[in-house]
């Protein structure tokens, strides 16, 4: 597909168009963060980012995140590769199911959960029982940022699933390879890229995820407040430079992953041409 060169007027009016959107929606407000979050100074904002709640949201942040990717992972995978390479009844369905997160609001998906594992759910009396705590608790953080971020993953690897075809699968098991062999040799190395991607989208979104965890959270300050719930916490109490400051952590997670989006693409680009 040839890409149009010509300096015509259209060309410098999308770009400034772009470049202008780019700078009052993004830009601007890092900038506003960054600045923000240093106004009391070098020190304040080093008070500010090591504070014990401070730590501990972000802590909570980053191993809600790691469960719901692995787990997400380890769905995605499955879900993936039952689409595309066998034929059942309710497939449709099931593809149907596994965007629904996109769909539904992460309000309702918190108050879903509420529903279910709450003092009027079904679940309640069983989990109480053996002791097992879901709403208000680390547990329920865990499975709301799982539900809002388990399709990222399937999105990814199912086009390239798709593309590739069963040929292949179909030929080493015909020489005796088994599932596991078959996956590990002839399947993963296709999607690795697609996996790796989506792995870091789910990632970007796990970690900015607020409405369902604000929803099951209870927001317990130094228990089961996330990093974006500690902020809201700072800013609604006028702490404006803890909150920017907070906030600069979730911005520079954002640039490491943005990062590795970056390099994950030249390289799945790289080995693509080569393949060809």
């Amino acid at each position: 597909m040839d890409i149009r060169k010509d300096k015509g007027v259209l060309k410098w009016v999308l770009i400034v168009i772009c470049f202008v959107f780019l700078s009052v929606f993004l830009l601007l407000p890092l900038v506003y963060i960054i600045a923000t979050a240093f106004r009391a100074g070098i020190q304040g904002y080093i008070k500010a980012v090591t504070d014990e709640y401070a730590l501990k949201a972000t802590w909570l942040t980053i191993r809600a995140t790691l469960w719901a990717v692995g787990i997400n992972t380890f769905f995605g995978i499955s879900a993936a590769w039952c689409l595309t390479k066998f034929a059942f009844k309710g497939k449709k369905l099931l593809s149907t199911f596994i965007d629904l997160p996109v769909t539904v609001s992460p309000i309702i998906a918190g108050l879903i959960y509420v529903l279910t594992f709450g003092r009027q759910g079904p679940l309640y009396g069983f989990l109480d029982s053996h002791g097992i705590q879901i709403i208000f608790a680390v547990p329920g953080i865990v499975l709301a940022t799982i539900f809002v971020t388990f399709p990222f993953i399937s999105r990814e690897l199912i086009p390239v699933l798709t593309a590739q075809g069963t040929d292949e699968e179909e030929a080493a098991a015909l020489m005796g390879a088994r599932t596991f062999t078959i996956f590990r040799k002839v399947t993963f190395p296709h999607i690795k890229w697609a996996l790796l991607y989506g792995i870091v989208l789910c990632t970007a979104r796990a970690m900015g995820e607020f409405g369902a965890v604000s929803v099951l959270s209870g927001h317990l300050r130094g228990k089961t407040n996330t990093l974006p719930l500690y902020i809201e916490l700072l800013y609604q109490g006028y702490d404006f430079t803890g909150a920017f400051a907070a906030s600069s952590i979730l911005v520079i997670m954002a640039v490491i992953i943005l990062i590795l989006r970056l390099v994950i693409e030249q390289k799945g680009k790289k080995e693509i041409d080569i393949n060809r």
